[in-house]
């Protein structure tokens, strides 16, 4: 006889049929338990037949069986996929079978912005609670590790693409998708991203310890493209002119632009190289074949 336990895969014998299924065996220390036929991979069973299934609990909090075996179990974590948000409750999530398995708000960090949104995915396990029922707990720094591959000193500042798993006011924490941990300090991000989301980023270090810092900041280059529509968009809203030029006082770009004196010149010395703007007297202006 299998462990009869909520969130386990186990094999157990048909015991007989009835209107809603088949009763399964569980010995004579065990109710039987319902297999509905909403869970059945096949029309039909036969009594006596031994049959594998994953045990959890329905919406009453009875055993119940399926047949559709999960990924994710008791035991075992797995990548799984968000299918709603409730801010009272917390994120229901989807690890494979028909009904969806809660991660509480109360194992979610307080700001529900940064929560997982639907479609996102969580590396997770699932857990008995004191209650008795089952719920998911999201993988931890040590559950990454057991899985996450030394990162190479040749990894520098290639771009790595992976999923947030925590995030804190200091930093978010990432998986990428080639295995390796890293972190994003604060100062490495414009906005925090929230925990299952995606992100691109550039490695700025490779730690000996094998994990990565990483940036979600754009490089110099990609910066200054950025930032030259950011200006370009200024001027067009002002048909073409703007009482800025590359002699503007720092503090003056900063309220304007967001963007540092350097970073504002690196702007329009672009424009003005691609032949858009030019300046005189203090001001930028579109050249007329703009």
């Amino acid at each position: 006889m299998g462990n009869i336990m909520p969130g386990t895969i186990t094999t157990l014998k048909v015991s007989h049929e009835s209107p809603f299924g088949y009763f399964l065996d569980c010995g004579e220390q065990e109710e039987d338990i319902l297999l509905h036929h909403n869970e059945m991979s096949r029309d039909k069973l036969s009594e006596d037949e031994e049959i594998e299934v994953f045990l959890f609990q329905d919406r009453q909090g009875r055993l119940t069986a399926t047949m559709t075996i999960p990924s994710i179990t008791l035991h075992t974590f797995g990548w799984a996929k968000v299918e709603e948000v409730k801010r009272e409750m917390g994120v229901y999530v989807n690890i494979g079978i028909d009904k969806a398995m809660l991660l509480s708000k109360d194992d979610l960090p307080p700001l529900v912005e940064v929560w997982p949104q639907v479609d996102d995915l969580v590396y997770c396990t699932l857990e008995i609670g004191k209650n008795g029922r089952l719920f998911i707990r999201l993988a931890r720094e040590a559950d990454f590790q057991d899985i996450a591959k030394h990162a190479d000193k040749s990894l520098f500042n290639k771009n790595v693409t992976g999923t947030i798993y925590r995030t804190l006011y200091a930093g978010s924490f990432i998986f990428t998708v080639d295995g390796y941990l890293g972190f994003i300090h604060a100062s490495e991000r414009k906005e925090e991203p929230r925990i299952g989301q995606r992100v691109t980023g550039r490695v700025i270090e490779v730690k000996d310890d094998g994990t990565i810092n990483v940036s979600l900041l754009p490089r110099k280059h990609e910066a200054m493209g950025e930032d030259a529509e950011k200006v370009y968009a200024y001027m067009e809203s002002r048909n073409g002119a703007m009482p800025y030029w590359d002699k503007s006082q720092p503090d003056d770009i900063e309220a304007r632009f967001g963007m540092s004196k350097g970073a504002f010149k690196r702007a329009l010395g672009k424009l003005m190289k691609e032949g858009k703007v030019y300046q005189e007297n203090g001001w930028t202006y579109f050249k007329e074949e703009q």
